[in-house]
């Protein structure tokens, strides 16, 4: 008897996993058909990715091994392409190289190249950090207070390994303007925090008990 109702039971489930078969069996053909898609899609992206980041780093890679006197006009037009490419990588490396160069001499393009990288590139949190420092240190012997200020404050307001360099950097900026009571005030910021880099501690302790002890 048992037996029986385990038969029924079985071909009672068996029917109804038939019926929704059917009933259901052009939405379940939707269902597989849009997974499939997203997959391939998926695939498809990162492969898109993985080919575009070797285009690009081949396109860097010899950009500057073949920059010379002679080709520099192609070569900035080449890296500024590699920028406006908005890759985490290579678009900070050909701005770097730019600058290490002295391809452009226009402060407020080189700016607006590094706006482009701080802005518009989704970088780790810390290489954003360290793009604004160089940016900073980029603009220092020609940006007024205020200016470096606004660049450095996202720096100077965080916990980020490059506060302690900002701070020094700010710091150098006032005693290099004779602002003594300033500069000392950032290099005691340096002396306070809780983990500074030590180097840069050093450096801030020097500078306050050689030139700036009373």
């Amino acid at each position: 008897m048992d037996e029986e109702v385990t038969i029924i039971n079985t071909n009672t489930r068996n029917e109804k996993i038939k019926n929704f078969l059917a009933e259901n069996k052009n939405k379940l053909i939707l269902i597989v058909l849009a997974l499939a898609i997203i997959l391939i899609g998926a695939y498809s992206y990162d492969k898109y990715k993985t080919n575009k980041k070797k285009e690009i780093s081949n396109k860097f890679n010899s950009t500057i091994l073949t920059y010379s006197e002679n080709t520099k006009d192609n070569t900035i037009n080449k890296l500024i392409e590699i920028i406006n490419e908005r890759d985490p990588t290579y678009s900070p490396l050909s701005l770097y190289f730019i600058i290490d160069n002295k391809l452009i001499s226009d402060q407020n393009k080189i700016n607006s190249f590094f706006d482009v990288i701080i802005e518009k590139i989704s970088l780790d949190e810390e290489i954003k950090n360290l793009v604004i420092y160089k940016k900073a240190l980029f603009n220092a012997d020609e940006a007024q207070e205020s200016d470096l200020l606004i660049i450095l404050n996202p720096l100077i307001n965080s916990k980020s390994i490059w506060k302690s360099h900002a701070l020094y950097l700010m710091a150098e900026y006032f005693y290099s303007k004779d602002q003594k009571q300033k500069s000392k005030e950032f290099f005691n910021q340096i002396i306070s925090l809780e983990n500074p880099n030590s180097d840069i501690r050093l450096q801030a302790e020097k500078r306050l008990n050689r030139d700036l002890s009373e």
